[in-house]
């Protein structure tokens, strides 16, 4: 095994910045070494904020004015004030960070932590340089900085035996007590969600939750990622959560997120008051709320139970921008190579804040490829069979920083077209509305239509109100079957419903369910539907009082009623070729028509599929 670092060597790798003065330039250098991968360290080190708070930093504040970002804290009893800024790291391997402050005990701070992979685990370097404020700013870091490192040698193997032991949170601290009144109020609200016939499991875990959790984990609640933390369905939790939130548990938080770092830059605590663009003081871009992962759905422990503030204690740039692989300030005329650990996937390419990309395709295979990457020109899209080394060359006239970060998005957030979609939010947020200027996209949604066949007739013939009746009635078996095939019931027009679905294959289950409800000789409704089918990208609209979906994907599902008639599925492509329908369908041992539907509003024919599911006797 190779000596460790001597101070020079990290400072090589790490050096000082060069736009920074040094006079009197005070450091410290420790390592450490444990019995981890850098792979399962880095989480831990890259959190800094978490960590800063276990080894007793004080509290930060941070916001955003004039394109920075600027940090406050009072550590020894002085205000301090600084600039951050944004930081240099190759994600599980290493980071750099600095901070030029205009009031405390430093002028400058200088910070790099090094993950370097040994037999044993992971040799951990940590390096500090700073510039004092006097002869006090002085003495005051003499003073502080070894207690920091003692504080490093308690917690980081804490960590360490964390991470082998296979515990998720390393760090967290004991939740504070709740008051009397509070944990009452927590009991008859578990009691009332057990009432309503939700998920035990689900419960249990999210009143543990609320009561013990840590406060940064609990301060934004995403349900998905809870989900698969605790081995749950994701609907039952999610139902769970929404039916919380009405009984004074949780609120909901409709949050606007920035398209670069993917940080929450605005949060709404009801769906009219999200605002139709959005936003990024530090990344220096405006966006619409209206692309697909603009928006994501959290939730916040009401007050009322447990108190959980936005608490930083560092702003721990690579843990809040988990996507960014690699994050480069590079000076004009210089190169710098990098090789950053890639996980087979897309990667999107940038500089800075400009909105031209291109694109690294990485395979899975073992790859001595090298891929420059020039400031001054897009990159175009590359491809390589295995992680590349980037070089990275600066051909413009000012430092630009490069940004290598995962082209696709986290599957964990909970997204609007989800939330919409799911019949739970419908019934419980009926009042909601988006606002008139809004147009939300919902991503892919599968849209599902029935309609009466011969409702004219039955209208003639058995007059009005008894018409209407069995129209109502009608209703309660399809809205069952969309609700219990995991959809949501959109809206009624007239004898029609449209129900929306997140997955194809639950809709065309549920559109097997309908017609079964309906079969021949049930002769207590008269009641026969046609139903179509339409899988695509959607929107939701303000319409009519009450959130509607619109576009094209819409407007054909509607269209392909045409091509159905009693006891009939008309499909189209789209629907068919997605994932589990088709084979879905042939396990039914349903025999399908291949037609085609035309019109003069379509460029071209629409492939589709018909299934009859019963004829008369």
């Amino acid at each position: 095994m190779t000596a460790p670092w001597t101070k020079d060597e990290m400072v090589a790798r790490h050096p000082w910045p060069a736009t920074l003065a040094k006079p009197r330039l005070l450091e410290w250098f420790w390592h450490f070494e444990l019995p981890v991968a850098p792979a399962a360290l880095w989480p831990a080190i890259a959190d800094s904020s978490r960590l800063n708070r276990a080894l007793g930093v004080a509290e930060m504040k941070f916001e955003e004015r004039e394109g920075r970002r600027w940090g406050t804290s009072k550590a020894g009893g002085v205000h301090h004030a600084w600039v951050e800024v944004p930081w240099n790291w190759v994600a599980g391997q290493w980071l750099e960070s600095v901070r030029i402050y205009e009031r405390g005990f430093m002028r400058a701070v200088f910070a790099a932590y090094h993950l370097e992979a040994i037999p044993s685990g992971t040799r951990l370097y940590i390096y500090f340089g700073a510039v004092p404020r006097g002869v006090l700013g002085g003495l005051a870091l003499r003073l502080g900085f070894p207690s920091l490192e003692k504080g490093y040698r308690k917690v980081l193997p804490t960590i360490a035996a964390a991470i082998e032991k296979m515990r998720p949170v390393a760090l967290a601290l004991p939740a504070p007590s709740l008051d009397p009144g509070a944990e009452a109020r927590l009991a008859e609200i578990a009691t009332a969600l057990r009432g309503r016939g939700l998920d035990a499991r689900a419960i249990e875990r999210l009143i543990d939750w609320v009561r013990t959790g840590d406060e940064p984990d609990l301060y934004r609640i995403q349900v998905r990622e809870r989900a698969r933390a605790w081995d749950l369905d994701e609907d039952a939790l999610l139902r769970v959560a929404l039916h919380a939130t009405r009984l004074g548990l949780l609120e909901l938080s409709w949050d606007v997120v920035c398209p670069h770092c993917r940080g929450v830059t605005d949060e709404n605590p009801a769906l009219a008051e999200l605002p139709a663009a959005g936003g990024c003081e530090v990344c220096g871009i405006e966006f619409g709320t209206d692309a697909p992962e603009a928006v994501e759905i959290t939730f916040h422990v009401h007050p009322s139970i447990r108190d959980i503030p936005k608490r930083t204690f560092c702003s721990a740039e690579p843990a809040t921008k988990e996507h960014i692989r690699v994050q480069l300030a590079i000076a004009p005329g210089a190169t710098t190579e990098v090789a950053p650990q890639l996980p087979a996937g897309r990667y999107r390419m940038r500089v800075g804040m400009d909105k031209q990309y291109g694109f690294l395709d990485v395979g899975p295979a073992t790859s001595d490829a090298v891929v420059e990457w020039r400031a001054a020109a897009p990159p175009g899209e590359t491809a390589a069979a295995g992680p590349p080394r980037l070089r990275l060359v600066n051909d413009a006239s000012e430092d630009r920083t490069f940004v290598l970060e995962a082209a696709q998005w986290t599957d964990v957030a909970l997204r609007p077209g989800k939330l919409l979609s799911f019949q739970d939010f419908r019934d419980l947020y009926g009042a909601e509305y988006l606002g008139a200027d809004v147009q939300l996209a919902i991503g892919e949604q599968t849209i599902l239509f029935t309609d009466m066949v011969g409702s004219t007739a039955m209208y003639a013939s058995r007059g009005d109100p008894a018409a209407f009746v069995e129209v109502k009635r009608h209703f309660n078996d399809v809205f069952a079957a969309i609700a219990a095939n995991r959809g949501a019931v959109v809206k009624t027009i007239g004898d029609a419903a449209m129900g929306a679905f997140n997955d194809p294959l639950d809709a065309i289950k549920a559109a097997a369910a309908i017609q079964r409800a309906f079969p021949p000789g049930r002769d207590d409704t008269l009641a026969r539907l046609r139903i179509s089918l339409n899988t695509g990208p959607c929107i939701a609209v303000h319409l009519n009082t009450s959130i509607d979906y619109f576009g094209h994907t819409v407007n054909v599902a509607a269209k392909l009623q045409a091509l159905a008639e009693t006891w009939q599925i008309a499909l189209s492509e789209a629907t068919y070729r997605a994932p589990g329908v088709a084979a879905w369908l042939a396990a039914e041992g349903a025999v399908l028509e291949d037609l085609a539907y035309s019109s003069k509003a379509i460029p071209e024919p629409i492939a589709v599929k018909r299934w009859t599911l019963f004829t008369e006797a």
